[in-house]
């Protein structure tokens, strides 16, 4: 499950790179973004729309399409927090539902890439967070860090809520919002040392998914997916 320190850190982008990274290393891989708020003119969120396209083509071994309710549950107008676009339309979002969407997910494709919405402490809906959600789907967090002026208190903080709930934890990856940023190396620095490892890679600034793949560590992320079969 991709988790970000903030909104706009770039969890979108490196989940699809995910995507293709596991695609490229022969694997059926599929994009989940469990709530999407910010519905376009198209009537499709534009982070569902770049999972979508990232992902594996169908459901595996068959010629069947991946039902989009699966894949992105529920899906809202309002780009506000979830709990709030669900209360707008008298929706409460529900746990079980997106555990449900997750399985059948799992059980047609070899690697499901979970994309959350803004922080780790999102509110979804009374039973909890992004961070329950990761809890209740039994999945392992990376972290994404958008590097720009204060990022270094809300990577803390949000490694702190992670730990603090004994989530099971991937790594994190370093995302270049900014192609000049003041002391970025400082900032990485930083993070190196007070984030706990792996450290799994900085994304290039504006990279594609396809190219911003190839830095990512896959021996360690490989090595988890290896170790929860």
């Amino acid at each position: 499950m991709v988790l970000g320190t903030d909104t706009g850190v770039g969890k979108t982008r490196v989940g699809c790179a995910f995507l293709h990274g596991l695609r490229q290393r022969g694997l059926h891989a599929l994009g989940m973004k469990p709530v999407a708020t910010g519905v376009e003119d198209d009537g499709e969120n534009s982070d569902v729309r770049a999972l979508k396209l990232a992902s594996s083509s169908g459901i595996k071994g068959m010629d069947l399409p991946v039902p989009t309710q699966w894949m992105n549950p529920y899906s809202f107008e309002p780009a506000v927090a979830p709990h709030l676009a669900a209360r707008r339309v008298g929706v409460t979002i529900s746990f079980a539902c997106l555990r449900q969407a997750f399985h059948q997910l799992q059980g047609c494709t070899d690697a499901v890439v979970v994309e959350g919405a803004g922080g780790v402490l999102v509110p979804l809906s009374e039973e909890g967070d992004m961070v329950d959600l990761a809890l209740a789907l039994d999945i392992p967090v990376v972290l994404v860090v958008g590097l720009r002026l204060g990022c270094l208190n809300h990577a803390l903080l949000s490694a702190e809520a992670l730990q603090s709930r004994s989530v099971p934890w991937v790594g994190w990856v370093a995302n270049r919002l900014e192609p000049d940023l003041a002391e970025e190396e400082g900032q990485l620095e930083t993070l190196r040392v007070r984030l706990p490892l792996p450290f799994l890679g900085v994304y290039p600034h504006a990279a594609t998914p396809e190219s911003g793949a190839s830095v990512l560590d896959w021996e360690t992320l490989l090595a988890v997916g290896e170790n929860r079969k």
